[in-house]
């Protein structure tokens, strides 16, 4: 005789990750979002104006339009208020897809500028709230410069939660656990990247990942010094890096990378813990005093760089994005 019995099909990578590890998308494609299920989701100016492209999501740039035409008297002050609003108006589509939190970007031509950051990261939160969403399922994203981490730790202590993004060097990190902030975004891929082109060596993969190597670092000197800022990694360029950071706080990973992760059904086991990580940490406990954040990080020659590429990029995207929204506004306005 014989019997007919079925094996269960082995887990994903990528349900094994969300065992251990929190996962964020990053796009602000809704489709997407809804077909990984993430607990929270980012956006950012790139991926708005690659949104706002598709015809999918000509109604919400149609508000967006409509609202700055009405809010601004001149056509700079309309498109300025337009993005504000397009960017609130996706995050709120995203936060009926997701149980957690969207991170919203402040622009990034205010990086060396705390006031302005603080008043506009206040205007978009008032811009939910006017949609009926409530200041703790947002983040406000804010570039981790000097000024950035301080504007953060004005709006933290007001209960705004912030998202500060852009982070490459340990002296960011230990700034922004000091300042109270949310959480953090430092980016593994791009820190990859630099050392494949100015430290070129054979192998860069797995735990020799020097984006793994520093993500590594700050989690355990979050956990040794009893931090309660989330360590969330970011900018991936294959899924070894992710796999290498399974346990830390967060992830935010892009739809491809996700999609490999859940066509994978290798074991995976996790690599960071509270505990372990504690007991990992060989730094000694910084104080952060602006003159020795601005000594270490210009010390980090990888960082100085990408931080000011980063910021540059993103100032580039926004200046795009600008410059459609003022061609649709002027068209309005000819009709």
């Amino acid at each position: 005789f014989f019997s007919i019995f079925t094996v269960p099909s082995a887990m994903s990578v990528l349900d094994q990750l969300k065992k251990y590890t929190t996962v964020v998308a990053d796009t602000a494609n809704f489709q997407l979002i809804e077909k990984y299920a993430p607990q929270d989701a980012t956006t950012n100016p790139s991926l708005l104006f690659q949104a706002m492209e598709m015809p999918k999501y000509a109604d919400l740039v149609e508000e967006a339009l409509a609202y700055g035409q009405k809010a601004g008297k001149d056509i700079d002050t309309q498109v300025e208020e337009a993005i504000l609003k397009l960017s609130v108006l996706f995050g709120r589509e995203i936060l009926k897809l997701v149980p957690g939190r969207v991170s919203t970007e402040v622009d990034a031509r205010l990086s060396y500028d705390t006031a302005k950051s603080v008043a506009t990261a206040k205007k978009l939160i008032s811009m939910y709230k006017e949609m009926g969403i409530p200041s703790d399922r947002i983040l406000i994203k804010l570039a981790s410069t000097w000024e950035g981490i301080r504007a953060g730790e004005q709006l933290e202590s007001e209960g705004i939660h912030c998202n500060m993004t852009l982070l490459f060097s340990f002296a960011q990190a230990v700034a922004c656990a000091e300042a109270g902030v949310t959480l953090i975004s430092p980016f593994v891929g791009r820190i990859l990247d630099w050392y494949k082109k100015n430290e070129p060596k054979d192998d860069y993969s797995g735990a020799a990942d020097p984006g793994v190597i520093s993500v590594t670092r700050i989690y355990n000197y979050y956990k040794k010094y009893g931090y309660k800022t989330i360590v969330m990694g970011a900018s991936f360029r294959n899924t070894g890096e992710i796999t290498e950071l399974a346990g830390v706080d967060y992830l935010t990973i892009s739809p491809g990378l996700l999609q490999e992760l859940s066509d994978a059904k290798t074991e995976l086991p996790r690599k960071l813990s509270e505990e372990g990580g504690a007991a990992a940490c060989s730094d000694p406990k910084l104080d952060m005093v602006e003159t020795l954040f601005r000594w270490m990080h210009n010390e980090d020659a990888m960082a100085n760089e990408k931080l000011a590429e980063g910021i540059r990029n993103f100032a580039k995207d926004t200046r795009k994005l600008e410059a459609i929204i003022k061609s649709k506004l002027e068209a309005r306005q000819k009709k």
